[in-house]
């Protein structure tokens, strides 16, 4: 039998985005790779934006995702530890997983030793992100007043609307190509890493959010992967114990 030891990352599936040409064919190859790690995962830690949109009311959810779902609930019944991270798309993700497949939620900076290595982990919204827009946004969608107010609004009307939103902050930004790599000065995720790091012992930091694949060292001991996304890269990284690789699927 494989031995469960390794350790895989992944964010930004963005599952229910409607600017890919099919998206059951996003969330098949996603299941695909979950059931080509599952005899050998000891932890998957999915660092926030798997859905485009999800807003979780006291007994409603978003329908759909049931492959992606299913295969989550099938890993946690075989043992795999599942940590899913709440991102600025699916912020609103409160019991609903935990209580149903029994991943571990997590909804800020995470920190954890795995296998003797130091590790911070994050979506990396609001680590430094210079936009004012962006940071007010952010407070007012974590606003728990503002979230009650909101589940008071049928999901008839929340649910599109989520979606529609989405739809229009990534055309605006975006349309339909990817995230550029902005240089490592630029780059506000690498940025906070190095300030952090300078009062900090850390060997990795692993972060979503910037949707581009990046592998950098920060100083002789302390590395930066942005996980790319399953959009464009299909990426995700692994670590044996010894070893990191950021690497893609189905490529």
């Amino acid at each position: 039998m494989t031995e469960r030891k390794y350790i895989y990352f992944a964010s930004d599936a963005h599952l229910g985005l409607d600017v890919v040409e099919n998206p059951i064919d996003s969330e098949r190859r996603i299941v695909r790779w979950l059931d080509s790690i599952k005899a050998k995962a000891k932890a998957i830690y999915l660092l926030g934006d798997m859905f485009d949109y999800w807003f979780e009311y006291r007994s409603v959810v978003p329908k759909g995702y049931v492959r992606f779902l299913g295969k989550l609930a099938e890993l946690a019944d075989e043992g795999v530890e599942l940590y899913i991270f709440t991102g600025n798309h699916d912020i609103w993700m409160f019991d609903y997983l935990q209580k149903t497949i029994g991943a571990t939620v997590i909804r800020d900076c995470y920190e954890a030793e795995i296998y003797g290595k130091k590790f911070f982990m994050a979506h990396g919204d609001g680590l430094g992100d210079p936009s004012k827009s962006f940071k007010f946004l952010r407070c007012f969608f974590r606003n728990k007043t503002c979230q009650w107010l909101y589940k008071l609004i049928h999901p008839d009307l929340t649910v599109p609307f989520g979606f529609a939103w989405s739809r229009y902050n990534r055309k605006r930004k975006l349309g339909n190509k990817a995230e550029k790599y902005l240089g490592e000065k630029k780059e506000y995720l690498v940025q906070f890493a190095k300030e952090h790091e300078k009062e900090n012992s850390v060997d990795y930091y692993m972060f979503g959010h910037r949707h581009i694949l990046l592998d950098i060292m920060i100083s002789k001991s302390s590395r930066v992967m942005i996980l790319g996304d399953w959009i464009w890269h299909f990426s995700y990284a692994v670590f044996d114990g010894e070893n990191m690789t950021l690497e893609q699927f189905e490529i």
